[in-house]
């Protein structure tokens, strides 16, 4: 129950707009990883086949070496 209750806070927290690039894209590496991704809100799925779509995110949910580029860019 307890990393289904974090999924939960940080599901809050995207609606929110409280999480930066890295925990948004963490948190949609973990919905795609778990299968989430493809049985919450349509826009859930949409944006995961998004971030999958432009290298961002493996299928099986891992961010990639272009998902972590993209990352220290916007950062800097």
């Amino acid at each position: 129950m307890g990393r289904m209750k974090d999924i939960a806070i940080d599901l809050m927290s995207f609606e929110g707009g409280e999480l930066d690039q890295r925990e948004t894209l963490e948190l949609f590496a973990t919905l795609v990883a778990s299968g989430l991704a493809w049985t919450l809100q349509g826009n859930y799925g949409r944006a995961a086949n998004e971030l999958i779509r432009t290298g961002w995110l493996t299928g099986a949910g891992e961010i990639t070496p272009s998902g972590e580029l993209m990352l220290e860019a916007v950062a800097a």
